[in-house]
């Protein structure tokens, strides 16, 4: 798994320190090098969690990140795109607060779970899927894996699409 992502991307450099693998890549061309979560800085497992940490997950392996800017998750985030990876069933697992999870169906068969405390949007599933869909933003650490596509385009409204032309800054603006 790790030659694989490694022989694919020729500037990929790592250093192992102790138990952790980190890797200094300055690939950015051309489509990803790798749809697996094959070099990280973090350990095998990582752990995610909603925002007011009654819920809590674990997940072992990461197969992809993209943005969707679909409507639907438009509206179930507030924003005008979320961040979602794939994670086969068998690589997550909860680790607390199950019983606080509550579900939506947003569509015929597929489940949309939240912290019925916070609110936070987890994970998505179709019963018969293999995978969840876990909503990135929740996990506590940096993946290791970037966002390799951006999908439902045609769902962007003018008023949600920056195109850099705004002013940006690291926290609050400056006071006037």
């Amino acid at each position: 798994m790790l030659g694989t992502c490694l022989a694919k991307c020729p500037l990929n450099r790592m250093k192992i320190t102790g138990r952790k693998r980190r890797t200094i890549c300055s690939y950015r061309a051309g489509p990803p090098h790798s749809t697996t979560l094959c070099v990280s800085n973090r350990s095998s497992k990582m752990k995610g969690s909603c925002h007011c940490g009654a819920v809590s997950y674990e997940i072992s392996r990461l197969d992809s990140l993209g943005h969707c800017h679909c409507i639907t998750y438009r509206k179930t985030h507030s924003a005008a795109f979320a961040t979602t990876g794939r994670v086969a069933r068998e690589n997550f697992r909860w680790l607390s607060g199950e019983d606080k999870l509550t579900a939506y169906e947003s569509s015929p068969g597929k489940r949309r779970f939240f912290c019925s405390v916070c609110g936070c949007h987890l994970v998505a599933s179709r019963g018969e899927s293999p995978n969840v869909l876990l909503r990135a933003a929740t996990l506590d650490e940096d993946p290791g894996l970037r966002p390799q596509r951006h999908i439902w385009r045609s769902h962007d409204v003018p008023w949600l699409v920056d195109g850099g032309m705004i002013p940006s800054y690291p926290e609050w603006p400056p006071e006037k």
